[in-house]
């Protein structure tokens, strides 16, 4: 048993948790941003809980920069800042970065709304949410397949931690060492660990 499969203690959401806590909805049920408890508590601020870690914000700036040298702009859009996506009435996801064809996210569809139609592909950095009524494995796969029935091809986790990149189609779901080079699209490979290595990144 890994620690993403350990299951964790429950415990009762508080009253009157300020919506601006909330991370995502799942199911019609809100999921709070991991460390709202502490919020509450008055040990820490919002502000502490809802930024990346420097780590995060790298893969995700390598990631976006890495995808903008190839990308036909006329074809694709791509969505990056935890994008909110509204999935149906019971469900609003976000995703750190989320890659539409232009056919799908038309012009007309960008506003000050969430999208409501699927991406082709989604990038996740590690887990945001506190996912106190199940174990991280289970938000992930959960996640991922709410995502995967929507219309989304390809869906990417990349777990800090683990140092691994997970990646989920319809038809399979495959978890790689992330220092290897892995297809993202148009035989356009991406390598973390490298790119981190280059950097001079050096994580224990």
């Amino acid at each position: 048993m890994t620690a993403l499969d350990t299951p964790r203690k429950v415990r009762k959401t508080p009253r009157n948790v300020p919506e601006a806590l909330i991370y995502e909805i799942m199911d019609g049920k809100p999921v709070y941003y991991k460390g709202y408890r502490e919020v509450l508590s008055g040990n820490k601020k919002i502000t502490e809980i809802m930024g990346s870690s420097s780590l995060q914000a790298l893969i995700v700036f390598y990631l976006t920069v890495f995808i903008g040298k190839f990308i036909d702009e006329d074809t694709y859009t791509v969505l990056t800042s935890e994008a909110g996506l509204h999935i149906d009435h019971k469900n609003n996801l976000a995703n750190d970065i989320a890659i539409f064809e232009q056919s799908v996210l038309t012009p007309d569809k960008i506003s000050r709304k969430y999208a409501n139609v699927p991406p082709t592909i989604v990038f996740e950095i590690d887990i945001d949410a506190d996912v106190e009524d199940m174990t991280e494995t289970g938000y992930i796969y959960k996640k991922t397949q709410k995502l995967l029935t929507f219309g989304v091809q390809k869906v990417f986790w990349i777990l800090t931690e683990a140092q691994v990149v997970m990646v989920a189609t319809a038809e399979r779901i495959e978890t790689f060492d992330w220092n290897r080079d892995i297809e993202l699209m148009h035989d356009q490979s991406f390598n973390v660990g490298a790119y981190l290595t280059k950097k001079g990144v050096i994580l224990s």
